[in-house]
């Protein structure tokens, strides 16, 4: 995982040192945008123009223009926010102008509600901006729309290093959907986890940066 944020030469070296490790995806996430900041997207641009890999590309992203921007980037998957995912004339549009595999929905939860990054409450406190419906109930809605790839994140793991929540991705992925757990992964066993749950994949991001393990050491154990 590439975090855009901050200086440019940031993400275009961590994406140089994943692909010369031998990574095939890069998961992409604008944390500013994320976080109603201004978004990164000459950043996200130059990544993805140097990128030799496939690049996921993620975080706020729920207005129309903004996503199909992200493709004209070049961008290979593209992940819809919760807040663009309960919007099914939108989901259809983009699903009918981009294809199924090219996009996926992200299910951000907090105890089992949907809860996207950059809501008040998504990490503690209030209530506000966690959406009235489940992560199940959201993957559901969208699986009838034709997205087949969820991104399941529990934000309150998200960069703990405590483990992901591999029972919450499997239960989405019972639904017939490929999910890719996010937030907490923290150690080769979690990624074994989710192998042995028989997800789709999972995303890393700070156990890369902390040296918990190498991308050689996780493809290794995923082998």
């Amino acid at each position: 995982m590439a975090r855009a944020h901050g200086a440019m030469g940031e993400p275009l070296a961590a994406l140089d040192a994943f692909t010369r490790a031998g990574t095939r995806w890069i998961h992409l996430v604008d944390m500013d945008r994320a976080y109603g900041r201004p978004d990164n997207h000459e950043l996200i641009g130059a990544v993805l123009q140097a990128a030799t890999v496939h690049v996921q590309v993620g975080g706020g992203l729920f207005r129309e223009a903004d996503i199909d921007q992200m493709f004209t980037l070049g961008a290979t998957r593209v992940v819809i926010g919760p807040r663009g995912a309960v919007d099914d004339t939108l989901v259809k549009r983009l699903v009918a102008r981009h294809g199924t595999t090219r996009l996926a929905a992200g299910t951000d939860g907090k105890d089992g509600r949907v809860a996207p990054r950059g809501a008040r409450g998504a990490r503690g406190g209030g209530a506000t901006g966690i959406l009235d419906l489940t992560a199940q109930e959201l993957a559901t809605r969208v699986s009838r729309l034709g997205i087949r790839t969820i991104i399941y994140n529990e934000v309150t793991r998200d960069g703990t290093l405590t483990g992901p929540d591999i029972q919450g991705a499997q239960q989405l992925a019972a639904l017939g959907l490929d999910v890719i757990v996010s937030g907490g992964v923290g150690s080769l066993d979690d990624l074994r986890a989710a192998r042995a749950g028989r997800l789709a994949g999972a995303c890393v991001g700070r156990a890369l940066y902390d040296g918990k393990f190498t991308i050689a050491e996780a493809l290794a154990c995923l082998s």
